[in-house]
């Protein structure tokens, strides 16, 4: 996968805010523009397994929002923390 070439106008706070208290529900995943992945987040964690798999999955999505790598709908990475 080829590296994002701008910068997100989406921030990597808000981000990773959304993941911590509401990342079981994909929130941080709209905010970004990922609707599918959102919903899927949202669907999965329906069921009692799918709250292990969800929670696993919050737990990657955070650590790449930390590290920077994270990305929006475009492919652009979300860099400024703030404005």
């Amino acid at each position: 996968m080829e590296k994002a070439t701008h910068t997100s106008k989406k921030l990597r706070l808000v981000a990773l805010l959304l993941c911590w208290f509401l990342g079981m529900l994909g929130v941080h995943r709209f905010y970004v523009g990922k609707t599918s992945t959102g919903i899927a987040m949202l669907l999965i964690t329906l069921t009692f397994f799918g709250m292990i798999v969800t929670g696993i999955w919050v737990l990657v999505d955070m650590i790449i929002i930390a590290s920077g790598s994270f990305t929006d709908k475009d492919g652009a990475v979300l860099e400024k923390w703030s404005n």
